[in-house]
């Protein structure tokens, strides 16, 4: 049987990648993971795993040998928080940890997939998985891109050595703006389209972000991509075992935050039987308000990301992403559900 690590696993994207894992069969899952926020263990109670190793534990007796051969590790386990400010803790989770477990994968003979970030790019306005677009704004955004450079140092500057087989797969996915189930522990950090929904059942409105950045109240741009998608492309880097580097992961598609709200209010008038309303019907309606531009993001706030999905699509994959509207819908009726 395959045995599979998933670092993160109770967290949003790993628990998401177990599900896709089990419903291909496999079950022989590692999941590692560090419980002291209890309640993630909700993300864990309808997957199939072989065993749960807290990560204080995992890393060093996975270096020691204690758990037989492993196929692949899905490394999604990091220090995600971008408002963080302690750099040495910060280094020490998303940096270091990810180092050692680089060196142990490449003598167990594992393969590598990891979770970096379009973080990495930061101040950038080019979304290309190249050296002169990545100008990281915090030090999350930093840590993410020392492991990467450190990927190019270990498996050449193109991933050459993991390409001519003197390196197991390596493959680093620099995730855009994800949304989707399995993220309500993230608090602050869940996604948009998470608030929007809990802030229109609570006040029967969705408050953005007025005009900044030469852009129309409500009209800055992310690309969104759906967790379903992000475990696709994860899944099928994993079906082709011979195709390392870093890749963007992210929609290819850059949209604003009013289709973000549009959506996720016109999802929930839909459950009720109201028909959808325009965005200009929003906003008259009082469904829809804009809220001054806080002052502690200004400089800090990326008005615009849109991933460049050439390296991506160079390598055979040819996924097609949701657009907003079809995957925000889709999450809203499973957060309707989840009551």
């Amino acid at each position: 049987m395959t045995r599979i690590v998933v670092t993160g696993a109770a967290g949003f994207i790993g628990s998401n990648l177990i599900k896709g894992l089990n419903a291909r069969g496999l079950t022989d899952i590692i999941a590692v993971d560090d419980l002291t926020q209890g309640d993630k263990f909700r993300n864990l109670v309808d997957l199939q795993i072989a065993d749960y190793v807290d990560a204080a534990d995992f890393y060093d007796a996975f270096a020691a040998d204690a758990y037989g051969k492993v196929e692949a590790v899905f490394h999604e386990g990091a220090c995600s928080d971008t408002m963080e400010s302690n750099g040495q803790y910060m280094m020490q989770n998303n940096y270091s940890t990810s180092v050692q477990l680089y060196q142990t994968c490449q003598k167990r003979g594992a393969r590598l997939l990891y979770a970096s970030s379009a973080a990495t790019y930061g101040g950038s306005d080019t979304f290309r998985e190249a050296p002169t677009f990545e100008r990281p704004l915090n030090v999350y955004g930093y840590s993410k891109l020392l492991f990467d450079q450190r990927m190019r140092l270990e498996c050449g500057p193109k991933f050459e050595n993991a390409l001519t087989g003197l390196t197991r797969q390596v493959v680093g996915f620099r995730y855009f703006n994800v949304y989707g189930p399995r993220e309500q522990h993230k608090g602050r950090m869940a996604s948009v389209a998470f608030h929007q929904f809990n802030q229109f059942r609570a006040e029967g409105k969705v408050k953005l972000f007025g005009d900044y950045g030469g852009y129309a109240p409500g009209a800055q741009m992310r690309d969104f991509v759906f967790i379903d998608d992000v475990v696709a492309v994860n899944l099928w880097f994993f079906d082709h075992p011979g195709i390392s580097g870093i890749f963007n992961l992210g929609s290819g598609r850059a949209q604003p935050f009013n289709d973000v709200a549009s959506s996720v209010v016109n999802a929930l008038r839909q459950a009720d039987g109201q028909a959808p309303l325009t965005l200009a019907q929003l906003g008259t309606e009082g469904l829809l308000e804009y809220i001054p531009f806080p002052d502690a993001l200004r400089g800090k706030y990326q008005c615009y990301t849109q991933a460049d999905l050439g390296a991506l699509r160079a390598t055979g994959c040819d996924h097609v992403f949701a657009d907003v509207q079809t995957g925000v819908t889709q999450y809203v009726q499973w957060l309707a559900q989840q009551g």
